[in-house]
């Protein structure tokens, strides 16, 4: 297995040059969006881009290259880390990034090399049970009120100085603030949340010897949080996920020569893309005042990374009609970014989320990659079904960054 994990990893760090050697400049723009938790599985047989009314998705996918990806391997769940990196061109396994840097960076806070940054999730507990691990949702401006309370009340647990920075409706992030440099291993302490109602949160246990003061730490701040919060209803608890320190990975613009920038409302995307150095402003409101700032920024970059969050949180909620209707409200937006006429445009998901499992799931992605250089007349609508039948096949999605080059003519041929 790890001769395997070596072969793959040198093979990716050779295409990664590869392609950097390849790469060049014109004036041609991708446009990438990525409807979070795209992929589904059917309920009384159809699948929930099956069920959803996508006129403009479906005939963008009869002249478009339709296919199927595979964020890290075969049967294996990603996180929104591991998918959104594979969409940027970096191998998840050789860049293994923590769900807490992402949303840290996100919200904006200062991360630097003495950190460990850790995503939070408001949650309700009874009885020592999580009785819902997202505390009902609570809007983010009772959110933002409680994580301004527990800063008042927590500023310092032995040596380590806590920042807090709330985040969209449950979440917040959290900083551990060392007086030195950290190791990379110093973080790798597992999640607190068991992805399940009805558990007991479970301990942050150290995967390594570096990181049991930081788990010791972690462990008293629950104890404190819970303390400050304990007479609320539904925030009452927090859960803990993705411990992290900041790694070093090359710039997007480095590795493909594209000046990017990122769309995204909610933190931890915004996260993802600064943590590959595209230009991250805040973002507020709807999918329609995203597609707004793509417009109005469209002349300025090479590369838009456009993020639509709410398909995946009903899928995440078992809520298959929800998820249906949000991805149908984005197809009634989706001609305002027709209208630019990008060089290529490519619609797809990080990962599947299936409203049948509540949860993100090992199943590919479908995604449509338009470009004048595709063969195309392959799929009637855009669906996981009529995917499979496309020109891309099943494919890592790793490879998807460098078909986006060659379509824009961004790729110089190899060899004489």
């Amino acid at each position: 297995m790890l001769e395997k994990f070596f072969f793959f990893a040198v093979k990716f760090i050779i295409m990664q040059k590869l392609i950097k050697n390849l790469v060049q400049k014109n004036n041609s723009k991708i446009v990438l969006v990525v409807l979070d938790g795209l992929g589904g599985l059917p309920v009384n047989g159809k699948t929930e881009l099956d069920a959803a009314a996508t006129p403009n998705l479906d005939k963008l996918a009869k002249e478009s290259a339709c296919g199927l990806h595979i964020p890290v391997d075969v049967g294996i769940t990603p996180g929104s880390g591991p998918g959104h990196f594979a969409l940027f061109g970096y191998d998840p396994i050789e860049y293994q990034i923590g769900r807490g840097i992402l949303e840290a960076l996100g919200l904006r806070l200062d991360v630097k090399n003495t950190d460990v940054s850790v995503r939070c999730n408001y949650a309700t507990i009874k009885d020592s049970l999580i009785v819902d691990r997202r505390a009902g949702r609570i809007p983010t401006e009772q959110s933002k009120k409680l994580t301004e309370k527990l800063q008042s009340r927590i500023k310092k647990i032995n040596e380590a100085e806590l920042i807090f920075a709330p985040g969209m409706e449950h979440r917040f992030a959290v900083i551990l603030r060392f007086p030195e440099p950290l190791e990379a291993d110093a973080a790798a302490i597992n999640d607190t949340d068991p992805q399940l109602e009805g558990k007991p949160p479970l301990y942050p246990s150290p995967l390594s010897k570096s990181a049991e003061r930081v788990s010791l730490i972690a462990e008293k701040l629950i104890n404190a949080v819970h303390e400050v919060l304990k007479d609320e209803k539904q925030a009452n608890f927090i859960l803990m996920r993705g411990f992290s320190v900041k790694p070093k990975l090359p710039t997007f613009e480095e590795a493909f020569g594209l000046k990017a920038l990122a769309i995204a409302t909610y933190p931890m995307y915004g996260g993802l893309a600064k943590l590959v150095d595209m230009d991250t402003p805040a973002i507020k409101g709807s999918v329609e005042d995203e597609i707004k700032f793509l417009k109005q920024k469209y002349n300025d970059y090479d590369f838009f990374f456009l993020h639509v969050k709410k398909i995946d949180s009903y899928g995440e909620d078992g809520n298959f009609a929800e998820k249906a209707a949000r991805i149908s409200e984005f197809d009634e937006l989706l001609p305002q970014i027709i209208e630019l006429n990008p060089d290529v445009l490519i619609i797809t998901g990080d990962h599947s989320t299936p409203a049948l499992m509540k949860s993100h799931s090992w199943h590919p992605v479908p995604v449509l990659l338009k470009s004048p250089y595709v063969l195309g007349g392959l799929c009637n609508s855009f669906s996981e079904r009529e995917c499979y039948k496309g020109e891309l096949g099943l494919f890592p999605t790793i490879k998807l960054m460098p078909l986006a080059l060659a379509h824009a003519k961004r790729l110089k041929k190899f060899g004489a």
